[in-house]
């Protein structure tokens, strides 16, 4: 009999597992349940594109123009309320009892929600799924203000969004400067000026301490500075919390994001899970990642090994980012305190910053550096010795730097 492997969630982690299991077992049956009545989708669109109406969720399918019934998956619209350990199947909020022989799951990641902004607010949005998407796009439209909670890369994206539809954006960030989770200083102030420039105003070192409701209608944000900043609609962008409840309630490891090994299997040897939703070992301790790169080859990773497979996952991260006209990529994996950082100007509207850990690169950041992107990857996950200032400078060739030194 074939096996039958059971996925939940429809992002690219669900999707990537899916096709992976299929391309490990040609004979199983694979199921895919998604609590969105749709074929799943790539969510970057809708920060960018899909906000500013050059395009629908529904344009970018994840398994690409046949979905996934084109790799012969089964999808199934329905939220999984339970998982039977013990019986190895899982429970539908409708009822229906769906066995399993592997179980992988890929629920990703929720909103983080901000008491200060309840998410049913009229004029408060957060953004994460096509219906979101739909509805914060439909009131841009009909706003001429937007303030925007949290200076990450999604809350840009959006910022940026705003601006290009003409609306009068404001950011505010809680740390001293913006994306000090991705990016050094040098390059955050690149892309904090090309906010500058098309009439963002970022707000940092601000702290929300109120909300009022203005006799006009708009929102109003009382800072702990005593400014009150008012505009039509407020998205706040605050990050996002693993979505680990189903796995908390059936007694699998959880912290911070549903624990798994180099062969994404949980506490459970019959249920796998990957994605945004995990938390697995990097090579400075337990981490969990938040991109579409990673999701998607976790899953696909994951979705072998719940077929038969048996290989291990070791991520090199990767990010990008489409703000105006800067396309930001973020590459490996960012140390404490690098032993050396290295600027490369390659052209007046592109740069790339380099972390060293010793002789090797542990992370780089680049600004239009598309062409320069691939070659880092490769050397950073064949760890190879480079020179500082050959790195600095831009009439030195990366590729020249995969070859051996004789």
């Amino acid at each position: 009999m074939s096996r039958r492997i059971v996925i939940v969630g429809g992002g690219p982690a669900g999707v990537g597992a899916a096709l992976g299991a299929r391309a490990q077992d040609a004979s199983a049956e694979i199921i895919l349940i998604d609590d969105e009545n749709v074929e799943p989708y790539e969510k970057p669109p809708l920060s960018k594109a899909v906000l500013t109406g050059k395009a629908m969720p529904q344009d970018a399918p994840i398994a690409g123009p046949k979905g996934v019934a084109g790799a012969n998956v089964t999808r199934k619209a329905a939220r999984v309320a339970e998982i039977d350990r013990a019986g190895r199947a899982v429970v539908t909020n409708g009822g229906e009892r769906i066995p399993y022989d592997a179980l992988v799951l890929a629920t990703g990641s929720r909103n983080r929600i901000l008491p200060m902004f309840p998410e049913a607010t009229p004029g408060i949005y957060y953004l994460r799924t096509a219906e979101e998407a739909m509805a914060l796009r439909a009131h841009l439209k009909l706003a001429k203000s937007l303030l925007l909670i949290g200076g990450g890369v999604v809350g840009l994206e959006i910022a940026a969004s705003a601006a290009e539809l003409g609306l009068k954006v404001t950011v505010i960030e809680i740390a001293p400067r913006i994306l000090a989770r991705v990016c050094d200083e040098e390059t955050a102030a690149i892309i904090h000026q090309a906010h500058r420039d098309h009439g963002v105003a970022i707000r940092t070192d601000t702290v929300c301490a109120g909300l009022q409701r203005l006799p006009d209608g708009r929102l109003a944000i009382v800072t702990k500075a005593n400014e009150t900043l008012a505009a039509d609609l407020v998205v706040v962008g605050a990050g996002a919390v693993p979505d680990e409840a189903l796995a908390k309630a059936a007694g699998l490891a959880v912290q911070d994001g549903i624990l798994v090994d180099d062969r994404g299997r949980t506490s459970d040897p019959a249920i796998f899970a990957a994605g945004d939703c995990t938390r697995f070992a990097g090579p400075h301790g337990p981490v969990r990642l938040e991109n579409w790169r990673h999701a998607q080859e976790h899953g696909a990773a994951v979705g072998r090994n719940a077929a038969g497979g048996d290989a291990a996952y070791n991520p090199v991260p990767s990010y990008w980012s489409e703000q105006y006209d800067l396309y930001i990529q973020g590459m490996g994996w960012p140390i404490a305190a690098p032993s050396t950082r290295v600027r490369r100007k390659i052209s007046d509207t592109a740069t790339v910053m380099f972390e060293l850990d010793g002789t090797t690169i542990a992370y780089a950041v680049g600004i239009n550096a598309q062409r320069d992107i691939a070659t880092i990857r490769r050397l950073i996950e064949r760890r190879i010795a480079v020179d500082a200032a050959e790195l600095a400078d831009p009439a030195k060739q990366l590729n020249a730097m995969l070859k051996p030194k004789s």
